[in-house]
C-alpha cells in the first residue's frame, strides 16, 4: 500500500532464466522516474540484490518481484503456480489507482485474491461496466480472429508488449460487460498466469467457444522461454 512501484518476472530452469528480464527492468526505472523514486545507482542496486538472491545452482518455477518504495528494494521468490484450463474470472467493480504504473496501491486485489485458488480463478477489474485487466494479469479477447485489449484504465506489462510484438494488430477498445457473449475467446497474459484461458464468467454466464489463440499463444510463449537468454 505504500507510494512506490513493482515488477513480477519469471525465474525459470537451470541453469537460470529470467523471461523478459531487460525489459522488466527498463519499465521499472521508468515508473520509478514517474513517482520520483529514481536515485543514483538504483539500477546496480537492483541487479546486486537479484544476484545474491538468486542460487545458479537451482532448478527455479518461481516468480521473482522486485519492489521499491522510498525507503528500501524489497527483493522476493515464491513459488510459481500454473494455472489450469477449468479457470474463472470473478468480476468486481475496482479500478487501480494510477493503473498505468505497476504500483504497490494492491491492498484491495490482495484481499480478494487470498480467499481465491489462484490455479483457477482470478478477478477482473471492472470499471463503469468496463472490464479493464485481472488483479494479475492483462486481459485478450477474441472476436471472429481479431484481438482486442481494453483501451483505458490498464497497465501494459512486458508480456502484453512482447505479444503485441509478435502478432501485430491488437486492437484497443472498451469492452463492456454486455458485450462478451460476442467474444470467443478470454486469455489473461502476464508474468505469473503466463497464458491462461479463462473458460467461465460465471457471474454473467459466459463460457469460452474454443482454444484457437490460447494454443497460439501458448506456442509463442513457450519459444520465448527456450531462447531466452540464460541468467548470467
Amino acid at each position: 500500500g505504500d507510494k512506490g512501484v513493482f515488477t513480477t518476472m519469471r525465474i525459470i530452469g537451470k541453469p537460470v532464466k529470467i523471461l523478459f528480464f531487460k525489459n522488466h527492468i527498463k519499465n521499472l526505472v521508468k515508473s520509478l522516474k514517474v513517482y520520483k523514486l529514481n536515485r543514483v545507482n538504483i539500477e546496480k542496486d537492483i541487479f546486486k540484490l537479484i544476484k545474491l538472491n538468486i542460487d545458479k545452482n537451482k532448478f527455479y518455477n518461481h516468480l521473482l518481484r522486485v519492489a521499491v518504495n522510498k525507503k528500501m528494494i524489497s527483493i522476493s521468490l515464491r513459488d510459481r503456480k500454473t494455472p489450469k484450463l477449468r479457470f474463472d474470472l470473478k468480476l468486481i467493480n475496482y479500478k487501480r489507482i494510477d493503473p498505468q504504473i505497476k504500483n504497490l496501491k494492491y491492498k484491495l486485489i490482495l484481499k480478494h485474491l487470498s480467499k481465491m485458488n489462484n490455479t483457477t480463478s482470478d478477478v477482473g477489474l471492472c470499471y463503469q461496466n468496463n472490464i479493464l485487466e485481472s488483479g494479475t494479469s492483462n486481459i485478450l479477447f477474441i472476436k471472429k480472429d481479431k484481438i482486442y485489449s481494453p483501451s483505458k484504465n490498464i497497465y501494459k506489462g512486458v508480456t502484453y508488449n512482447f505479444f503485441k510484438k509478435k502478432l501485430g494488430k491488437i486492437y484497443n477498445k472498451k469492452i463492456r460487460i454486455d458485450s462478451l457473449a460476442d467474444y470467443d475467446e478470454i486469455l489473461l497474459i502476464g508474468s505469473g498466469k503466463g497464458v491462461t484461458s479463462v473458460e467461465t464468467i460465471k457471474k454473467i454466464k459466459w463460457k469460452r467457444k474454443n482454444l484457437k489463440y490460447y494454443k497460439k499463444f501458448s506456442n509463442h510463449y513457450k519459444k520465448a522461454i527456450l531462447t531466452s537468454p540464460i541468467y548470467r
